[in-house]
């Protein structure tokens, strides 16, 4: 045999087809040029044909067509008749009444499409290859244009850089030059999709990906984030606000975390052919929701190194051994259900697996996790209510993802000795694995079966620094259970990337004893102490203080398709007898206050074995109420009870209704429709709710059960949550060092946690001090440069008074008056209406370098309540005259407003004919009524339009929430045109009573709890 026959190779860990790159060492050359956008365009171009990308000179729709046509026919190897490609143009590539939606539907599930030839037989024509990537053909087109009019959309547009992957578009990318804002070309995409992208066949609707780039900086997202303007253009109601603004889009990195943001370093990555092509082709997630989620590099490192494992362990023979697991550290909050998800998906179509197992260890994970995957692909996981259906769906060759309980997975095992299952190939992969796994039933699993890969998905790892003393010597850490670390995406990194938040912290010192003066709660080990009944007032006290300046409940966002207030709070206590206490606590401070300033306060536990976990891991909660003590479940149906009326539910601590009731509680979290909830333990691991903000702490926390629980709070929804907020009643501030050294590294501490008060408060102060000298009320800003600073500086004090709200120090401290705060506010939102609006009608101008914090400002825009409580001041002051204070107030908060703006002049009728006598609240609606209905008269009168289709159109967009541009609906409303009219044909007709019936939207919606238009 020769010497190289013989020799032994390491298996590659990262190979070159790896999607994401090992490292990324940039080049060391630095330019010094200036670079214009179009050189920063042809640069991109040019890199893209360096690597295998064709360019092609296209600019219009019939162009793309044509090579459409001729890319689908290469990948297919077949030529369409004129006639069949007409046919599936139509049918199946540009349906009439499809959207974006449809679209992506048609890539990520349904890409290859049934063509009926002209003899009548049936071919399948393939979109996309997902099978060989490399069949694919990349293309790469620039300044395609978009007319106005007839085939176009509602302006002419000229697109950037466009990928055609076989001939279709499906990444778009947006250009600034450098030195201009990032958003800026997030902004202008959002102009593009609510002017035409949809226009012509709607071919642009099949973009997945945008990416976007000022040079320096690039990032990509996913097509999801357009689904708050499908509305305009399918005529869909508006989406759920999940994905929709600048805060969800991602940064490329290398598989150590480091971002790629500079252009030339992200095309030679991201724009790579197999990485592009894997990204559309695997690591695209088209949920149950239909929406598109793309994941992020450190999700796909993880989920390939994992099928890596599995390959690599399969062909070295190493099955149902360590070295064929390992586990995956992605911090909590980073989206770890996706990547397992996708794992799990992936490895069941490896040909040598036989069943994916998805394990967890308590029920409320088990319904959580089941409901993620399942909104990831309807039927890709396999629920079993019992052991019975899960030995039934174990010897089912059709499942090929199972989720289980290691509880159920165990008894499976005890039960059936020798089951064929336990010689086939199964991938077994562990969510939140930190816990539970470590012991007996992780032995008995994988004692039984023979041939398995092992996997750990983990936010806190337990290392030998935060592991207990309890059990097994040989499983007590992460890595003796599961094996090598595969991946590492620490807190650290995920809030440096802005995939999660930052905490701020609050101790509240509740108790001082003897000479202990500056000790907080923790020093003071007495049960009695903590659970004094004054001390558990004082605390409540607290909390029903602050409780509206920790959760912004003064702050109003879209979640859905409602309008809400601030975000909700668990309350964390030590034991189930401290949760009773801070219950019937909050029951009794609120007694007296009027319904609608009480907070909804609700309460969970079950049994535990401990309230105190020695390894600092939160003791887990099953759901026996069964075991609790007679006293502890009376109490906690009694709260049930309450709970039911709040809600009109009918729930107890039943077996199955207790699950019931764990199952609404949480989907009233998610929906914020309940306040404060408060637990033991439960809801402290595996719970995701974007609309919690704040975790009142009244209990010792170590190591992970401290990041499990602060993690609650920090998940991303949109500009205003800029941080999870922590109010701890105990001194946990070593404990909070300790474990964010341990989970992120030494130097931590500054990331994970925001800065002190003092220094937002100095950067407050010097900025407030800065606008009321260089900008004075009163003064006009004059000039394009002044006015442009004067936005910057503005939206600078916006975003720190954001983050200043819920600090203790802010409140009285505020520098800028609330009327000083209105009428700056007018002034910004006058400059934002300049920039805007349109110059001309074939192009809106744009500005480059100018980014408004509108979504700040629509926090504490004044709603319709508000300035009829100011009416009604104002009716009972004019008694001897016009109260000319009271109505200039009027006139600044509607000024001061982004959505009362364009109804200004409809405040100001109502308050001229307001009566002496008579309900404010009934006239203003009577008035609005009687508003709505005259100006729909003339508008239906000048376009001549059909009146009762005219009013159940409007009646449809007041309750969807949009107007309906799209489909059948607005065709009713219009009248018969000719084309050959001296006033435009039928689209320039459908253009213009859009354009009227939508500002009369705008004009009227939100105004009052309108009734029906049609007789």
């Amino acid at each position: 045999m020769s010497e190289a026959a013989s020799r032994k190779y390491a298996p590659i860990a990262v190979s070159n087809e790896s999607t994401v790159v090992a490292e990324y060492v940039p080049d060391a050359k630095a330019e010094s040029a200036y670079q214009s956008e179009s050189e920063l365009e042809s640069e991109l171009i040019r890199l893209l044909q360096s690597q295998a990308y064709e360019y092609l000179p296209i600019t219009s729709e019939a162009q793309l067509t044509a090579n459409l046509r001729t890319r689908l026919e290469t990948l297919n190897h077949f030529t369409f008749s004129d006639s069949e490609w007409e046919q599936f143009f139509i049918e199946r590539l540009a349906g009439t009444n499809e959207g974006i939606v449809e679209k992506t539907v048609r890539i990520q599930e349904d890409h290859v499409q049934l063509l009926t030839r002209d003899d009548g037989s049936v071919k399948n024509i393939v979109l996309i290859d997902k099978q060989n990537v490399h069949n694919n053909r990349l293309q790469v087109i620039n300044q395609y244009e978009t007319p106005q009019g007839e085939a176009g959309g509602n302006y002419a547009n000229r697109y950037d850089v466009t990928v055609l992957v076989n001939g279709l578009p499906m990444v778009h990318i947006e250009l600034k030059r450098r030195g201009v804002d990032i958003r800026e070309a997030f902004n202008q995409i959002d102009r593009y999709q609510r002017h035409s992208f949809w226009a012509g066949s709607g071919l642009f609707q099949y973009v997945q990906l945008f990416v976007i780039s000022n040079g320096t900086l690039t990032k990509y997202y996913s097509n999801t984030t357009r689904r708050q303007h499908i509305s305009e253009v399918t005529g869909k109601k508006r989406a759920r606000k999940t994905s929709n603004s600048f805060e969800f889009t991602s940064w490329w990195a290398d598989a150590q975390n480091r971002p790629i943001q500079d252009l030339t370093a992200f095309a030679k990555t991201f724009f790579a052919k197999h990485t592009l092509l894997n990204i559309l082709t695997k690591y695209c997630v088209l949920t149950a929701d239909r929406m598109l989620l793309v994941m992020r590099p450190y999700q796909i490192v993880g989920t390939e190194r994992i099928l890596q494992k599995i390959q690599i362990s399969t062909n070295y023979k190493q099955l149902g051994t360590a070295p064929a697991g390992g586990y995956v550290w992605h911090t909590t909050g980073s989206g770890k259900t996706l990547t397992s998800f996708k794992a799990a998906q992936l490895a069941s179509k490896m040909p040598s697996v036989d069943k994916v197992l998805f394990v967890v260890d308590r029920k409320d994970l088990d319904y959580q996790t089941m409901r993620e995957y399942d909104r990831f692909e309807k039927g890709a996981a396999n629920s079993n209510p019992s052991t019975a259906v899960l030995k039934k769906q174990l010897e089912d060759p059709g499942a090929r993802i199972i989720i289980t309980t290691i509880q159920k997975l165990s008894t499976f095992i005890n039960a059936n000795k020798g089951h064929a299952i336990y010689g086939g190939h199964v991938v077994i992969i562990f969510d939140e694995c930190h816990r539970s796994q470590f012991g007996d039933m992780h032995t008995a699993i994988t004692k039984a079966f023979k041939r398995y890969n092992l996997f750990g998905f983990t936010g806190t790892p337990i290392f030998a620094e935060n592991a207990g003393s309890g059990g097994n010597p040989r499983l007590r850490t992460t890595e003796q259970a599961f094996g090598e670390k595969l991946h590492t995406y620490t807190i650290v990194d995920a809030i440096t990337d802005k995939n999660v938040l930052p905490f701020r912290i609050d101790y509240v010192n509740t108790v001082k004893v003897g000479n202990v003066v500056d000790k907080q709660v923790s020093a003071i080990d007495t049960e009695t102490a903590l659970l004094a009944p004054e001390r558990i007032r004082k605390i409540v006290e607290y909390t029903l203080e602050h409780f509206d300046q920790k959760t912004k409940r003064a702050e109003a966002y879209t979640l859905g398709e409602k309008r809400v207030r601030g975000f909700n709070a668990f309350f964390a206590t030590a034991s189930i007898p401290a949760a009773r206490k801070y219950y019937q606590e909050f029951q009794a401070q609120q007694k007296d206050l009027p319904s609608d300033r009480k907070l909804k306060v609700g309460l969970i536990y079950s049994y535990g074995a401990n309230d105190a976990v020695e390894d600092g891991a939160l003791d887990e909660e099953a759901f026996d109420t069964g075991r609790l003590s007679d006293d502890a479940r009376t109490f906690l149906d009694g709260a049930i009870a309450d709970y039911n009326a709040m809600f009109g539910t009918s729930f107890d601590t039943s077996a199955d209704r207790f699950q019931n009731y764990y199952k609404d509680l949480s989907l009233r979290l998610k929906q914020r429709e309940i306040d404060v909830v408060i637990v033991v333990n439960m809801f402290l691991t595996g719970f995701d709710a974007t609309t919690m903000n704040t975790l009142f702490v009244d209990k010792n926390l170590r190591a992970h059960g401290l990041i499990q629980a602060f993690s609650r709070t920090n998940r991303i929804l949109n500009s205003v949550k800029t941080y999870g907020n922590i109010v701890s009643f105990r001194d946990l501030e070593e404990q909070t060092n300790d474990a964010i050294a341990l989970f992120g590294n030494k130097d931590a501490r500054g990331v994970v946690l925001l800065k002190p008060y003092p220094e937002y408060y100095s950067e407050y102060q010097e900025k407030v001090d800065e606008l009321l000298n260089a900008y004075p009320l009163g003064t006009p800003i004059s000039g394009e440069s002044a006015q442009k600073e004067f936005i910057a500086l503005f939206g600078t004090i916006l975003r720190l008074q954001n983050v200043l709200t819920s600090f203790d120090e802010f409140a009285g401290n505020e520098i800028l008056t609330a009327r000083q705060g209105q009428d700056y506010r007018s002034v910004y939102l006058d400059l934002y209406a300049e920039f805007r609006k349109e110059k001309t009608a074939a192009k809106e101008q744009i500005n480059d370098d100018v980014v408004f914090e509108i979504e700040l400002i629509k926090q504490v825009e004044i709603n319709v309540d508000y300035i009829l409580m100011l009416v009604q001041k104002y009716r009972e002051q004019r008694g001897d005259g016009e109260d000319k204070e009271i109505r200039a107030e009027i006139t600044r908060a509607v000024d001061a407003s982004p959505t009362l703006r364009n109804k200004k002049d409809l405040v100001e009728a109502f308050i001229d004919r307001v009566s002496i006598t008579g309900e404010i609240d009934e006239e203003w609606r009577a008035f609005i009524e009687e508003r709505r209905e005259s100006e729909l008269e003339k508008i239906i009168e000048a376009e001549n339009l059909r009146p009762d289709a005219t009013r159940s159109f409007v009646d449809m967009a007041f309750a969807d929430g949009s107007i309906q541009v799209a489909g059948p609906a607005i065709t009713r409303v219009l009248p018969p045109v000719s084309r050959f009219t001296p006033t435009g044909g039928l689209r320039e007709k459908k253009q213009r009573v859009l354009e009227k019936l939508g500002a009369y939207f705008d004009r009227f919606f939100g105004l009052s709890s309108t009734n029906s238009l049609t007789p």
